[in-house]
């Protein structure tokens, strides 16, 4: 048990896209596009956000290598009553970048979540119509 000895496979440039929906209430998003969270813009700190988780997945998740990462990009379609997030990271490896782009758009979302719950509780103090779903590889591609 343990890592994957992954020594000799060749170093090949690879990509991942993953995304992920969180559902918010219209009221909520209205504020985040009017630019009226209490906490700043969450967006762009949900853009910054998993940046940095996507760097770290070699820390949270045990059996992930340590992977050099080219490129991480973040980007957000808002809807009437939700935020889709996509994460793009691209490296060259020996092994595949699906984990960090997953983590990346799980912490985009998180960081929207923490951002905006004060506009999302109820007066039980409870969310229940907030929601992170879908979260999914969407492509994978490995070159020569």
């Amino acid at each position: 048990m343990g890592m994957v000895d992954v020594t000799e496979k060749p170093v090949i440039r690879r990509e991942a896209v993953a995304k992920g929906t969180i559902l918010l209430s219209a009221h909520t998003v209205r504020k985040i596009r009017e630019q009226e969270i209490k906490k700043g813009d969450p967006l762009f700190a949900a853009e910054i956000g998993a940046m940095n988780a996507a760097k770290q997945t070699h820390l949270l998740i045990p059996h992930c290598h340590q992977i050099p990462l080219d490129t991480v990009e973040v980007s957000f379609r808002v809807h009437e009553d939700s935020i889709e997030a996509e994460c793009r990271v691209k490296a060259q490896a020996r092994t595949g970048v699906e984990m960090e782009a997953l983590v990346g758009v799980s912490m985009a979302l998180n960081i929207v979540w923490d951002m905006v719950k004060y506009l999302e509780k109820d007066e039980m103090g409870q969310y229940p119509t907030t929601k992170m779903t879908d979260i999914r590889v969407v492509r994978k591609e490995k070159g020569k």
